[in-house]
């Protein structure tokens, strides 16, 4: 089997720059940032430059967009393009009432037409590889993954994530992979898979199983990004992981922010160790960052 081509998935709240270089340095190939709101970024907002912030060491780093205006995304896409992207990625998947609300995110599946003149707008826009994420379809009755592949493949996209569960399911039940191997089919281009990857074992099922070109690990890699090395890591070397990813918290983001981050991938790390229930419980009652780690490496 080829060597695995493993992708840390755009997760919001999740990806921001300490997470993704904690993930390039256990082997996780192409980065994506977490969803940024093209507007906001057109618009200076304060919240998504911080957002849009990255470390030199995550390059090779895609910027994820959301939004549903073709002139603002090409705009956004520009200004990331200008700031070093490598690649600029088009959210069609996020299923979240307030942003399909506005058309943005697995809205703009239900639209083939709109979808098509976004793509456009935004491969005219860029010189950067322009992908796209997109999820089986909006709901069972509407399974048109492999449409919407044509026609961005025809549109000039230059890859295509499938995460295989509908808009309607969230992240609820079986992931369907048979709805990657049919935009397999569907195209030429490369076709990354995404959905019920918990393991190595689960990449090399799925690249198996489906045909897809890489392996998009999402929940996966929360409290594990270990799960990207060739090789398995004993647990000195996963301590070594976690002190690593503590100290790039504290040094890369807000105080603030770093303490929220700190305590949530804290309780992800504690999954599994014995009364992780009650650990959780006590980081995230921690008064300030340097108790939640007294509290964790105690445990």
């Amino acid at each position: 089997m080829p060597t695995l081509d493993l992708r840390l998935a755009p997760m919001a709240g999740v990806t921001n720059a300490p997470f993704r270089l904690i993930a390039r340095e256990c082997g996780a190939g192409l980065l994506t940032s977490e969803e940024l709101d093209a507007r906001a970024l057109v618009h200076g907002s304060v919240r998504t430059e911080l957002l849009a912030r990255y470390l030199p060491e995550e390059r090779p780093l895609a910027f994820q967009l959301l939004g549903a205006d073709p002139d603002v995304l090409a705009d956004a896409a520009r200004r990331l393009q200008a700031r070093g992207a490598d690649a600029i990625d088009l959210n069609m998947g996020c299923p979240v009432p307030k942003i399909v609300a506005k058309g943005q995110g697995a809205a703009l599946m239900r639209d083939p037409l709109q979808a098509a003149i976004v793509l456009r707008t935004l491969r005219k826009a860029v010189e950067v590889p322009v992908t796209i994420k997109i999820r089986g379809g909006w709901d069972e009755r509407t399974l048109n993954a492999p449409e919407i592949a044509r026609i961005a493949e025809g549109e000039g996209v230059n890859g295509i994530t499938v995460h295989p569960r509908t808009r309607s399911q969230y992240y609820t039940g079986r992931a369907p992979w048979d709805i990657i191997a049919s935009v397999v089919a569907a195209v030429r281009i490369p076709v990354v898979g995404n959905g019920d990857v918990r393991s190595r074992a689960d990449a090399e099922a799925m690249l198996r199983l489906t045909g897809c070109a890489a392996v998009m690990i999402g929940r996966g890699a929360l409290g594990a990004p270990w799960i990207f090395s060739a090789t398995p890591l004993d647990q000195p070397a996963r301590a070594r992981v976690i002190r690593r990813h503590c100290a790039l918290i504290e040094a890369h983001l807000p105080p603030r922010l770093a303490f929220v981050q700190l305590k949530k991938h804290l309780a992800w790390y504690s999954a599994g160790s014995p009364g992780s229930a009650s650990l959780r419980s006590a980081i995230f009652t921690a008064p300030d960052a340097a108790t939640a780690q007294a509290i964790f490496w105690q445990a």
